[in-house]
């Protein structure tokens, strides 16, 4: 069964910065483009960021550019999310899931064509 590890979350001020891991051992995650969402409090899930199977590939949600940076260790079977001046509105549960359509990202993330989702990592912005 495909499925996918997040990590990284936390508890941080705003200004701070984080690093989310989004792994697996039992896949190639390298033949894969694979997005992160974010679901904020009474919110749906929405996407943030997706980098292809080239790694060159990448998207990002206008909340997110200029702050995150996406990336991808495919020997390490990995794709990590980079967050750095972090917003209040930047709290909240995230997870990953493989792009099912192709390799390469989308021009919009739409949530019901990524799957093999985590259980998510948590992200708490607060001073």
């Amino acid at each position: 069964q495909l499925q996918l590890v997040e990590s990284g979350g936390g508890l941080v001020r705003p200004g701070g910065s984080l690093r989310l891991s989004c792994g697996t051992s039992r896949f190639n995650l390298g033949n894969y483009a694979i997005g992160w969402f974010r679901r904020a409090p009474g919110k749906e899930r929405e996407g943030v960021s997706c980098i292809g199977s080239s790694p060159d590939n990448t998207t990002y949600a206008d909340s997110a550019k200029g702050r995150f940076t996406i990336s991808r260790d495919n020997a390490k079977k990995t794709v990590y999310l980079e967050m750095n001046g972090l917003k209040p509105e930047d709290t909240g549960d995230y997870y990953c899931g493989i792009y099912l359509i192709q390799n390469s990202c989308p021009a919009s993330m739409s949530l019901t064509d990524f799957g093999a989702w985590g259980q998510g990592t948590q992200v708490t912005v607060s001073s």
